[in-house]
């Protein structure tokens, strides 16, 4: 069975594009640049991580990185505006706010792919690597990575890690070489004021969880296509809004007009502006 390929979106994805249907997803970097320019511009060596507007606060992506980054191989680029993949944490106000700052936005990694072409050239492309940490079944691996290592340390210093290069791999085809596999993930350590952290000098409360879910293709070249990708990843970087307790036992992702994002259409309609018209 040929494993799915970036070239283009299928129609039959495209008809069925919904933020529910989202759990990860892969597109070019410099087609994010070219659909979110609002959040992603690239000046220079400098690709900065734009905050979202003010009439939309809390929305927008996270990014998570170290710093730099090599655009398709070829170019050093630094990177601003982003979170640290790897962080220490002191207090349970810092495990709260990390804990926040993680669920509430889709997270964004930087992976680079080395393949081989007909002549036998190497090349090399820079991908957006999308976790919608909204979706339940990838919200539920990371709350439940969290929970189970605090459940089980007793109050010591832990280390919790988080990795996506596994499901990264398998979406490409065989051939292709995953450059830099380290960068697809990100950890927090918490650091306990216990007097003896035998647990955590051993090793024993330093976990990994290999996040799992379905790699949704959201690269292509149709105009047509592009406008409706363009609407899901703005959708898709709305505002979490928790209505109720009835919202957050479903993560349910809200507008900032209380609807249900879940289940909008994302079918382009003509407009006298170019702003794309949603259609609920």
């Amino acid at each position: 069975m040929a494993r799915p390929s970036l070239t283009s979106i299928s129609s039959g994805e495209l008809r069925s594009l919904r933020t529910c249907n989202c759990e990860l997803a892969l597109l070019p970097l410099r087609q994010l640049l070219l659909l979110q320019p609002d959040s992603f511009q690239l000046r220079g060596d400098q690709l900065a991580v734009l905050s979202p507007p003010r009439h939309q606060p809390g929305g927008g992506f996270t990014v998570l990185g170290d710093g730099a980054l090599h655009l398709d191989g070829q170019r050093h680029c630094r990177l601003t505006g982003y979170f640290k993949r790897d962080v220490k944490l002191t207090s349970h106000c810092d495990y709260k706010d990390y804990r926040e700052t993680i669920l509430n936005r889709p997270l964004v990694f930087f992976a680079n792919i080395r393949t081989n072409n007909c002549s036998s050239e190497v090349s090399e492309k820079t991908y957006a690597f999308l976790v919608n940490t909204r979706h339940p079944k990838i919200r539920r691996q990371i709350e439940h990575g969290m929970n189970q290592i605090i459940s089980s340390v007793f109050g010591e210093s832990y280390k919790l890690r988080f990795d996506f290069q596994e499901v990264v791999k398998s979406f490409f085809p065989s051939e292709s070489h995953l450059v830099n596999g380290e960068d697809l993930s990100f950890s927090y350590e918490f650091k306990s004021d216990a007097l003896f952290d035998f647990s955590y000098w051993f090793g024993i409360s330093k976990n990994t969880v290999a996040v799992n879910g379905k790699v949704l293709n959201l690269s292509s070249t149709s105009p047509e296509k592009k406008e409706i990708i363009t609407m899901f990843l703005e959708k898709m970087s709305e505002p979490y809004v928790r209505l109720n307790s009835f919202s957050d036992r479903k993560f349910s992702v809200t507008s900032k007009d209380l609807i249900d994002v879940f289940n909008c259409s994302l079918t382009p309609q003509p407009s006298l502006t170019n702003t794309p018209v949603i259609v609920w």
